[in-house]
C-alpha cells in the first residue's frame, strides 16, 4: 500500500528538532511538532487537531503504565538526590573519591569507569551517575556538557551490549521476529545472532573508546572545547550548559539547607541509599523476569539468567528500587539527626521539583514518538494477509519509520533491495540513525527495521540458491548496523529519552548537551562507516577494522582536538 503521508511524515519531528535547537525551548518545540502532526492527520482542521493533540496523543501517553513508572522513578530519584545533598552525604562522597579524581583527566575516567558498573539499565545509569558525580566534576572544573556527554555515551552503549540488561529482551525479540519472517531457517538462533553481531556494532564500541580517549588525551573540539575552556577559566562565568541544582538561595526557605552551607557527613549517607536502590532494582529484575517466564510455562530448572533479565519488567524495578532507596535515605537522616522532619520533606520536594522539566520533556517526546510510529494504542501493527502494512491508523499515526524504511525496498513490499548487498550494512546503519533521530526512540527503530533488514539481507544472500550461514559477515554486519545506528540517532536526537535524562541528571541545559555531543557522535559515525560498515561489505574482518578505528580516533583527536588548558 502507498504511504499515506510520504515526506510530510517527517515534518513534525523536523520542526520539533529545529525549533529546539534554535530556541532552546524543548517543551514548546515538541508541542509545536505535535500540533503540526495533528493538523497533518486532520487535514488542517484546527479544532479536530487540538482535540486529537490532547485526547489521542498527550493523554494516552501520560497514563501509559510504563511511562508513569518512569516518571515516578525520575521524581523519586530527584527527591533522593535532593536529600543526600542536604544531609551532607554527597560532600562526604566527594571527599571519599577525591584520591581517585584529583585531576580533570581522573574525574572523566572515573565517570567513564563507573558507567560500566551500572550495566543493567540505561535509565538507571544516566540518573545515578549524573546526579552522583556532578559535585565531583564541578570541583574539578569539568563542564556539565562534558559530564552529560560521558554519561550519555556510556549508558545506552553498555546496556545495549550487555547480555544482562533491560535491553537484551527487546533486541533479541526483534531478531526473533525477523527470523520468523524468513521461516526460521535451521541453524539460526536469535540469541546467538545477537552475540555474534557485537563485533559489528562499530559505532557502539567506538563510542565507549572515544569517551576514554577524550579523557586520556585531554583534547576536545567544537562546542565542547568552548564549554570546557569557559569552565576551566573560572572567570565568574559558568558554562552555558551549567544549571545550578538546589543551590539557589532564593529557592531555599532555610539558609542552613543551602548545599553550600551543609557540612559533609559520612559517605554512607549518599552511597548507602544508592547501593540499596541498585540492589533492589537488580533483585526486582530477577523476580519479575522469573515470574514472567514461569507464567509462560517455563520450568524453573530451565530458567537461565539471560532469559530472566530479558523478560523482566524494568520499569517496576526502577520505580520500587528508587522508592526503597529514598526510604533508606530518610531513615539515615533521622537516626543520625542530620535533618529534622520538616527539612527532610523540604529537601525531597526541592529535589523532585528540579526534575519536573525533564518529565515534561519526556512526556511530550514520548507522545511525538508514538505519533510518528506505526502501532495503535494497544501496540498492534496492522498487517494484511499478504504481510503488508495497511496504514489503518493513519488518522492517529504518521508511519514516519515505515516511510524511511521503504527507502531500502522497491516500494512494492516485495523485499527486493535497491542497492547492492555490499552496501547494505552502511545503508541500514544510516537509515537506523535517521529513524532514531526523527522518532527519538532506539527501541522503536530496532523494532521497525530489524525484521525488515534481516528478511531483506537473507533473501539477497540466498538469491543464488546457496544456503545462508548464521555467521555470514554481511548478515551480522547488517544486523549490527541497525543496532548501532539506533543508538547513534538516539545520541544525536534532542527528543530522545536517554538524552533528556542525561542532561537533566547532570544539571546541564538540554540543548547545550545535544549541541556539544553532536560533533563527537558524527565523528564516531563517520569512522564507523569509513573503517567499518563499508569495508565489511568487501570482506574485511572486524578484527582488523576495530584496531584501525581506535588509531583513527587518536589521529582525529591529535589533528582537530586542542588541549583545554593550553594558551590560546
Amino acid at each position: 500500500m502507498s504511504h499515506p503521508y510520504g515526506f510530510l511524515s517527517l515534518l513534525p519531528p523536523i520542526i520539533a528538532i529545529v525549533l529546539a535547537i534554535l530556541t532552546r525551548k524543548a517543551v514548546w518545540s515538541l508541542f509545536a511538532g505535535l500540533l503540526v502532526g495533528s493538523l497533518l492527520m486532520r487535514h488542517g482542521n484546527l479544532a479536530n487537531a487540538i482535540y486529537d493533540l490532547f485526547e489521542v496523543h498527550l493523554w494516552p501517553t501520560l497514563i501509559d503504565p510504563g511511562k508513569l513508572r518512569v516518571f515516578s522513578f525520575t521524581l523519586l530519584m530527584g527527591g533522593l538526590v535532593g536529600l543526600i545533598i542536604r544531609c551532607g552525604g554527597m560532600k562526604g562522597f566527594v571527599e571519599l573519591i577525591s584520591p581517585l579524581a584529583k585531576t580533570r583527566r581522573g574525574g572523566q575516567l572515573t565517570t567513564w569507569a563507573m558507567g560500566w558498573v551500572i550495566f543493567f539499565d540505561d535509565y538507571a545509569s544516566s540518573i545515578l551517575l549524573g546526579n552522583t558525580l556532578r559535585p565531583v566534576c564541578d570541583r574539578l572544573k569539568i563542564s556539565r556538557e562534558k559530564l552529560a556527554y560521558i554519561v550519555d555515551s556510556t549508558a545506552a552503549p553498555i546496556a545495549g551490549l550487555s547480555l544482562l540488561s533491560t535491553w537484551v529482551a527487546v533486541e533479541i525479540d526483534y531478531i526473533r521476529e525477523g527470523l520468523a519472517g524468513i521461516g526460521d531457517p535451521s541453524g539460526f538462533n536469535a540469541v546467538e545472532l545477537f552475540v555474534a553481531s557485537i563485533p559489528y556494532r562499530f559505532y557502539v564500541l567506538g563510542s565507549l573508546v572515544l569517551v576514554a580517549l577524550v579523557a586520556i588525551m585531554d583534547r576536545d573540539y567544537g562546542p565542547m572545547l568552548t564549554a570546557e575552556r569557559r569552565r576551566v577559566a573560572d572567570d565568574g562565568r559558568r558554562s552555558v550548559g551549567d544549571r545550578v541544582f538546589l543551590e539557589s538561595s532564593a529557592d531555599v526557605e532555610d539558609a542552613e539547607l543551602s548545599a553550600d552551607n551543609v557540612k559533609a557527613s559520612h559517605w554512607i549517607n549518599a552511597l548507602g541509599p544508592i547501593a540499596v536502590t541498585v540492589a533492589v532494582v537488580i533483585a526486582l529484575i530477577y523476580i519479575t523476569g522469573a515470574t514472567a517466564l514461569k507464567s509462560k510455562g517455563v520450568p524453573e530448572d530451565q530458567l537461565s539468567l539471560r532469559q530472566i533479565v530479558g523478560s523482566a519488567d524494568s520499569s517496576v524495578a526502577l520505580q520500587y528500587g528508587s522508592l526503597v532507596g529514598l526510604v533508606v535515605a530518610v531513615l539515615l537522616c533521622r537516626f543520625q539527626n542530620l535533618l529534622n522532619t520538616r527539612q527532610i520533606m523540604r529537601s525531597i520536594q526541592q529535589g523532585a521539583a528540579v526534575v519536573i522539566p525533564a518529565i515534561a520533556i519526556l512526556w511530550f517526546a514520548s507522545a511525538l514518538s508514538r505519533m510518528t510510529g506505526d502501532r495503535d494504542a494497544g501496540g498492534v501493527v496492522s498487517i494484511n494477509e499478504s504481510g503488508e502494512q495497511t496504514f489503518s491508523h493513519r488518522d492517529q499515526r504518521l508511519y514516519t519509520g515505515a516511510y524511511l524504511a521503504g527507502i531500502i525496498t522497491d516500494g512494492e513490499g516485495s523485499g527486493q533491495a535497491s542497492m547492492t548487498l555490499k552496501l547494505l550494512p552502511t545503508i541500514t546503519f544510516i537509515l537506523a540513525g535517521i529513524v532514531s533521530f526523527c522518532t527519538g526512540t532506539s527501541f522503536g527503530t530496532m523494532g521497525m527495521l530489524i525484521p525488515l533488514v534481516l528478511t531483506l539481507c537473507y533473501n539477497l544472500l540466498s538469491a543464488g540458491g546457496e544456503a545462508v550461514s548464521p555467521n555470514d559477515p554481511l548478515l551480522l554486519a547488517t544486523l549490527g548496523g541497525v543496532l548501532a545506528g539506533a543508538v547513534f540517532g538516539d545520541h544525536c536526537s534532542p527528543i530522545s529519552d536517554t538524552t533528556i535524562l542525561s542532561s537533566q541528571a547532570c544539571g546541564c541545559d538540554h540543548i547545550a548537551h545535544v549541541i556539544t555531543q553532536l560533533p563527537y557522535s558524527l565523528t564516531m559515525a563517520t569512522v564507523a562507516i569509513v573503517l567499518g560498515t563499508l569495508p565489511i561489505g568487501w570482506g574485511v574482518s572486524p578484527l582488523v577494522l576495530l584496531p584501525l578505528q581506535v588509531v583513527a580516533l587518536i589521529v582525529i583527536l591529535m589533528l582537530f582536538g586542542k588541549k583545554v588548558e593550553e594558551n590560546r
